[in-house]
């Protein structure tokens, strides 16, 4: 997870359009928020724990003057949920100082750590790492930090090379801008044009709000400078693109293009196959709302079944599989949404969400439709089974989290009370983006991960292949 954005441009308020720029991406990260700007001498950072527009005020914005800033809203993957793990992130180079914002996940910090102590045994600075910050984003921080009298492109085209996993990266220095993204562009990175400037983001729907044009995707393995001079691109690595999947999905918004795919458009397609390959008689569609929508849409489209409203979401709360604790979760599922009794009792309902993760959700919503008084549940998931945790930024952390690793459908169906329950088929789902399947990484689905492992994380990967699972199946 997590929303990273950027932005040149000398005659503009930067930093109110980071804040407009991070408001986009808040879906993305809902934990901690921060904006770094530069005024050509020195580097400002303002960040702290919250929503964006909790982290930040009037008085605030304007306290950060400047042309360049690099904005990020966190999402936990790596590093507890604390202030000291807020981005962006400051290390000091002896040109100046470097700020960066981080999506994705590192899969060699072992190793990667092993040479920064190197380095930092030549007198290079470790940065927020000795300050207590305990995420790979700091480590990254710290080795672009050391890299002596070079200027930080030219460490940023020794360090990146060494990164293995996924990362979209935006960072600065006092007087330029750098984009960079991870060989298999497995999360997304934008690049856009304002009237006098340029703009990076982790999705479209972020150059959008602050009417920036699209100009293209980061390519993968690719650096891009932005300075008084334009826009310079090295390429740091050859590109083995397989983009993440679960961004078509969940994680993105559906107002965002992914390699020229609307992610809306690719939602639809899902809910379209879906009922080609799962149908049932029942008197409504209603969508989890709001990520089931679109593929609600595309069940109704196809199935003839009428679509209609059947859950009220409480705007004001935010996602509940991105909050950090599993209480919360269960508790937030009845603060997020509430059944429109006159419009489905008694009625056989196709419920459709986009993903079953943990469980907890559809369990808890299933139970809430019974109350309601509907007459059968009938689960449709517009993704194939989550079995396996991911290792590029997502929070599948382990398999015996995953309802899916170890139970079959009916399992499944069974633990969260419906009447039927059908998942997508990988095929389908993959044909819905537009993707050739060697494109995309599959790894939650089908535990084939594009990005070797390193030796801690393959160890850990074993040991989770045939996880100890309880000998019950969960149920209400």
């Amino acid at each position: 997870m997590c929303g990273v954005f950027g932005v040149w441009a000398p005659s503009e308020e930067v930093a109110k359009l980071a804040y407009y720029g991070l408001y986009a991406l808040q879906h993305r990260g809902q934990e901690a928020a921060g904006i770094a700007v530069s005024n050509g001498r020195q580097i400002l950072v303002y960040k702290d724990v919250g929503l964006v527009a909790q982290v930040f005020d009037e008085t605030a914005l304007r306290s950060l003057g400047g042309q360049i800033a690099v904005g990020h809203c966190r999402y936990s993957t790596t590093g507890g949920s604390t202030w000291q793990n807020a981005q962006p992130t400051l290390g000091a180079t002896l040109a100046g100082t470097v700020a960066l914002a981080h999506n994705g996940n590192l899969v060699n910090t072992y190793q990667l750590r092993d040479w920064l102590a190197q380095r930092a045994s030549e007198g290079a600075d470790s940065g927020e790492l000795a300050r207590g910050n305990t995420t790979d984003t700091a480590l990254i921080t710290a080795l672009l930090a050391g890299g002596g009298e070079h200027t930080l492109e030219a460490t940023a085209l020794e360090v990146l090379p060494r990164l293995r996993g996924a990362f979209s990266l935006v960072f600065m220095d006092e007087h330029t801008l750098y984009a960079a993204r991870d060989p298999h562009g497995i999360h997304p990175l934008v690049l856009g044009r304002l009237d006098q400037g340029w703009v990076v983001a982790s999705e479209t729907a972020g150059l959008d709000i602050v009417g920036a044009a699209m100009v293209r995707e980061v390519e993968p393995g690719e650096l891009i400078s932005i300075d008084a001079d334009g826009v310079r691109s090295r390429r740091f690595s050859p590109a083995t693109a397989t983009g993440c999947i679960f961004e078509y999905v969940y994680l993105a918004r559906p107002d965002t293009t992914i390699v020229g795919r609307a992610v809306h458009a690719a939602r639809v397609e899902m809910g379209r196959r879906l009922a080609a390959e799962h149908p049932v008689e029942a008197d409504l569609v209603i969508p989890v709302p709001e990520s089931g929508t679109p593929a609600a849409v595309g069940y109704a489209q196809a199935s003839g079944i009428p679509y209609g409203q059947g859950l009220v979401k409480n705007a004001y709360v935010g996602r509940t599989f991105i909050q950090p604790s599993q209480t919360i979760r269960q508790l937030g599922i009845r603060l997020k949404l509430n059944p429109l009794r006159e419009v489905i009792a008694g009625k056989r309902l196709v419920v459709v969400d986009d993903s079953i993760v943990r469980g907890n959700t559809q369990r808890a919503l299933v139970r809430m439709l019974r109350e309601a008084g509907v007459a059968e549940v009938h689960v449709r998931i517009s993704s194939a089974p989550v079995a396996w945790p991911c290792f590029y930024g997502i929070d599948f952390a382990t398999r015996a989290e995953l309802v899916a690793s170890g139970f079959s459908v009916e399992d499944v169906r069974r633990s969260i009370g419906a009447d039927t329950l059908g998942y997508i088929s990988l095929d389908g789902m993959v044909a819905a983006t537009g993707q050739p399947r060697e494109r995309l990484c599959t790894a939650c689905f089908t535990g084939d991960y594009p990005v070797p492992l390193s030796d801690e994380v393959a160890f850990g990967k074993q040991a989770l292949e045939q996880p100890e699972l309880p000998l019950t199946i969960p149920s209400g």
